[in-house]
């Protein structure tokens, strides 16, 4: 339920949602810092009961950040990771629960999105690996060929089954322990870890989790909960609880202290990271600033579900309606909406994008639907098709109009000056952006004698009425600058304020047609970096990328360009449109025969085909099964990379939507059906033949080169991948083959786990769940929680094989000055 910038949509919509967070930040005392006591109360002034993380949101930027330096070995991840958690745990101090929950085996329908994004993500690395080889091997910089030969980190590792993973939940468990045993804050939580080897994505586990906890008669309405996580589908989850005290914590992604922060790879100051050569070239000069690390941890903003769910009773109230409003219901109808713009599961209508206004236009319309419909769409879970028939309908209606108005808002854009178009920094734009290639990484552009002062004193309407004057005197500074630092004597004429350039017109004319070119035709010999009213940024330097991180937010699928998979993160990084964006869009929705050509172009089917309404009816109900979907089937998919149009839902009101529940895949399996060839290390030795072997019965399901489909966007993450999607009986059937030849650790790697139970000998639960399960009358089954001394919370919990009390506790990360925890006073217990 990844909707594209679903939370700088509400942020701007419904501004009182955002609370900015109070952080108590640890000291440093004579070199030792000391953490933060999360046994005081909370300096936010609230009291938090339980803390839900989904950990995919940590493991990536921790992982492979953005804004500083990545961890050198997997056990300083793992510190990192650490960290990571201990700064959002200290922010909430959560009294009773901490829920821990790593992506698990996901669900068929999410697996299609995971394997585009990996497979996106192994081409690119390609491409640009390549590119930058080239690129150093131009500038005649010496070249450590061992570093170019060198792998650098795979995200794709981050994926249930991987050796990764399975280090990450061993680590886990250990710095739980270790939390458990030293930290007085910790002695009344009850923290619940859930790795990748338990079945589900991390947020639908939580969901469970609260859902479970719901339904029992001991349940406390005023329970306090925050959910922590990058992606847009924690707003729409939270709300889908109806719980009334629900915040999500995450980071303030559009947070920025307008200070050049230098190179975050090598810590130098003279140049961006977009620059850096320290990867591959072996000796540079340095600078004074080298090594200087700065502070670039963002602050954290709480998104306030309680004040949301008060603005849609608002938003969503019609008082035409013939019956009572319920705010449940209507909040209900407002999620399955979003729906429509969006999720991980489908693709979006083509009428429906967020930064039009979709989601507005889907509430008007439901709005003047409700008293016609006669009831809420949803019920209990449950879309009602009949209902649903109206709003589509009227959707339809408007969709040549919407396409039109696109069209228009897209010329009118392109078409605007330049300088409304264009973010131009040149003190920190790379090398050669400016057009002079000779000079050094970083070097500050110095003021040019000649040029009039009384240019920049002109009012703005003088600007724009001179707009070529000062074009053709920027154009002038470049080359009398470039001549100044040649040594040779500069022949530029200088615009004033008090007449026009009339020198040198072939040059403006040429420059004149570099700025007028539209955004979607700029090549990498295009000197500025290149923003439009979405910030989101290209460069000349760099390639055009987009991964989300399932962690990113809203599949991000923000108005940024994200650089990790979900897993993935709102960093805005530099990228430029690919080849592809020039060639003009086949489709041409605002013109007349626009669904002809659209599914000629998409899916190779002439509307004149006398099998073509068959056609059309079978997508339609894939996407109706998609909308309805909510995890209920292991196995369902939707089974194309396009979305029919609205105006084609016809006579739905007469479906009948049943699912097969199914199992999920096995880690191993589901490695092999998103992982690319290129990430097969992180399988077990007898899987690589079955994704590098010509003679492999599935070797079609890993092509090394693919197709992206720009769909009318401007880059190459806006783009659909066309890969071909798995047939999962061959895949079980190569994979089964396999599985005689694996190790005993391989073994327990591709096995489906149960969640851990974890508490304090402090805790009021440890004695009696003590003698319970570790006494010699316990035959093993399953112990129920007493919700009198457990805080209300329920559940059944069975001995944890793993678990010794009173031994010690080896540490996995001997390298990291972390010791063995001697007499282990905490309990973990199989949920």
């Amino acid at each position: 339920m990844g909707v594209p910038a679903l939370f700088r949509w509400l942020s701007k919509k419904y501004p009182k949602i955002i609370e900015k967070v109070v952080e108590e930040l640890p000291v440093d005392v004579h070199g030792v810092e000391i953490p933060v006591d999360i046994s005081k109360p909370n300096p936010n002034n609230v009291e938090y009961d339980n803390l839900y993380l989904d950990m995919n949101g940590i493991i990536h930027p921790c992982c492979h950040p953005d804004s500083k330096p990545a961890p050198e070995t997997e056990d300083d991840m793992m510190i990192e990771i650490f960290k990571y958690t201990e700064r959002i745990i200290a922010i909430v101090r959560p009294r009773k629960v901490l829920y821990l929950a790593i992506d698990g085996v996901a669900p068929r329908a999410k697996m299609n999105q995971q394997r585009s994004r990996r497979f996106r993500t192994a081409q690119e690395d390609r491409i640009r690996n390549e590119e930058r080889s080239k690129e150093i091997e131009a500038s005649g910089a010496p070249i450590d060929e061992e570093l170019i030969q060198k792998k650098g980190f795979d995200s794709n590792c981050i994926t249930p089954g991987t050796p990764f993973m399975a280090n990450l939940a061993k680590c886990l468990r250990y710095w739980i322990a270790e939390k458990l045993n030293y930290d007085e804050g910790w002695k009344n939580l009850k923290v619940i870890l859930s790795d990748a080897n338990v079945p589900g994505e991390g947020e639908h586990k939580i969901m469970d989790f609260i859902r479970g906890q719901r339904s029992s008669p001991y349940h406390d309405p005023n329970t306090r909960h925050v959910i922590y996580g990058l992606d847009a589908d924690l707003i729409m989850l939270s709300l889908s609880t109806h719980e009334p005290h629900f915040k999500v914590l995450r980071e303030d992604v559009f947070f920025s202290d307008g200070s050049f922060k230098g190179c975050f790879i090598c810590g130098r100051m003279d140049h961006m990271a977009n620059q850096c050569r320290v990867d591959l070239v072996t000796t540079r000069s340095k600078s004074k600033d080298e090594g200087k690390i700065l502070n670039y941890n963002k602050p954290y903003v709480l998104l306030n579900v309680e004040t949301l769910r008060e603005y849609l009773a608002v938003e969503l109230r019609e008082p035409s309606m013939p019956w009572p409003f319920n705010l449940e219901n209507a909040i209900d109808d407002w999620v399955f909406l979003c729906f429509f713009v969006g999720n991980d599961f489908l693709p979006h209508l083509p009428s429906l994008e967020i930064r039009e206004g979709a989601i507005d236009t889907l509430i008007s319309i439901w709005k003047r639907c409700l008293p016609i419909m006669r009831g809420y769409l949803t019920n209990c879970g449950n879309a009602n098709l009949k209902r649903m028939q109206y709003l589509v309908t009227e959707l339809g209606k408007m969709e040549d109009e919407i396409f039109i108005r696109r069209h228009r808002d897209q010329q009118r854009r392109t078409s605007q000056p330049a300088p409304k178009r264009r973010r131009i920094n040149d003190k920190y734009s790379p090398t050669g952006a400016s057009g002079l290639d000779h000079l050094p990484v970083g070097m500050p552009l110095l003021p040019v004698k000649g040029l009039d002062s009384q240019v920049r004193a002109r009012t703005n309407q003088d600007v724009v009425v001179n707009r070529q004057a000062l074009r053709m005197a920027n154009l002038s500074a470049a080359q009398l600058l470039k001549a100044e630092l040649s040594g040779i004597e500069p022949s530029v004429h200088t615009a004033t304020s008090n007449e026009a350039p009339t020198e040198h017109l072939s040059t403006l004319q040429s420059f004149q047609t570099t700025i007028d070119t539209p955004m979607t035709q700029l090549t990498t010999e295009t000197p500025e970096v290149v923003a439009d009213n979405t910030d989101t940024f290209i460069s000349s330097h760099s390639v055009g990328i987009k991964r989300k991180s399932e962690f990113s937010d809203d599949n991000s699928q923000e108005t940024y360009i994200e650089t990790k998979d979900k897993n993935e993160i709102e960093t805005p990084i530099q990228a430029v449109p690919s080849d592809d964006a020039e060639q003009e869009d086949p489709v041409r929705l605002w013109e007349p025969g626009f669904k002809e050509r659209y599914y000629k172009d998409k899916f190779d089917v002439e509307v004149s085909n006398e099998q073509f309404h068959e056609f059309r009816s079978n997508i339609v109900r894939s996407y109706i099964e998609g909308l309805c979907w909510g995890v209920p089937s292991w196995k369902w998919y939707y089974p194309y990379h396009y979305s029919p149009f609205a105006s084609d839902f016809v006579n739905i009101g007469d479906l009948q939507i049943n699912f097969e529940l199914g199992e999920p895949f096995k880690p191993f399996e589901q490695l092999m059906g998103v992982l690319p060839a290129a990430s097969k290390e992180h399988l077990p030795v007898p899987f690589h033949k079955l994704m590098t072997s010509q003679d492999s019965e599935i070797i079609d399901f890993y092509p090394n080169d693919f197709a992206i489909d720009l769909n009318g966007k401007r880059y190459a993450w806006q783009g659909v991948v066309l890969l071909p999607f798995i047939e999962e009986s061959r895949l079980l059937k190569a994979v089964e083959s396999v599985y005689p030849h694996l190790e005993a650790d391989e073994i327990a790697r591709n096995t489906l786990g149960s969640e851990i139970l974890c508490f304090s000998n402090k805790h009021k639960l440890y004695e009696g769940l003590c003698i319970l399960l570790y006494s010699l009358k316990n035959d093993g089954k399953p112990v129920a929680l007493d919700p009198m001394i457990s805080d209300k919370l329920v559940g059944f919990v069975k001995r944890d094989p793993n678990c010794i009390p009173d031994s010690t506790f080896g540490t996995p990360l001997p390298n990291k000055n972390t010791q063995d925890i001697v007499n282990d006073k905490s309990l973990s217990e199989n949920k």
